[in-house]
């Protein structure tokens, strides 16, 4: 799984002009399922997520995760990480996994941030969405597990 992890001070996702998920201080992350993609990936992936030191300690240095702050996490799909961009001009989505494959972790992946954080929004598995947020730093991290 590919994740793209922003800081954000705070983010939404619309559909058709309805927001269907919403953050304060927190985490966007973006989520890019792989046919090679399963449910411990899933689970290594969350862990990252919520433990990862991306937020700022009394010291201005990055150490502290998600949990320590209490922030949202916002998960959104994104089928498009999946791209194997390294050659020619257009990207192949060979690797992509399948959309009811892809479906099953987003998920799944969303069902266990449920469980082990108290604010979690998300968008909508295979909606055309239209993201905003506002980047805090800049932070940008891309994970893979």
């Amino acid at each position: 799984m590919k994740a793209l992890l922003q800081r954000v001070r705070h983010a939404r996702v619309e559909v058709a002009g309805e927001v269907v998920g919403a953050i304060d201080q927190g985490l966007l992350v973006l989520i890019g399922v792989e046919r090679e993609d399963d449910q411990a990936r899933a689970d290594k992936l969350l862990h990252k997520l919520l433990n990862y030191r991306v937020f700022a300690d009394a010291e201005g240095r990055m150490n502290r995760s998600l949990k320590d702050v209490g922030g949202g996490l916002l998960l959104v799909s994104q089928f498009t990480l999946a791209a194997d961009t390294r050659s020619g001009l257009r990207p192949s989505f060979s690797s992509a996994a399948p959309p009811s494959q892809g479906e099953a972790l987003y998920d799944y992946l969303l069902a266990q941030a449920r469980r082990q954080h108290p604010q979690v929004a998300c968008g909508r598995f295979g909606a055309e969405m239209q993201v905003h947020l506002q980047n805090d730093g800049p932070v940008t991290f891309l994970l893979e597990s």
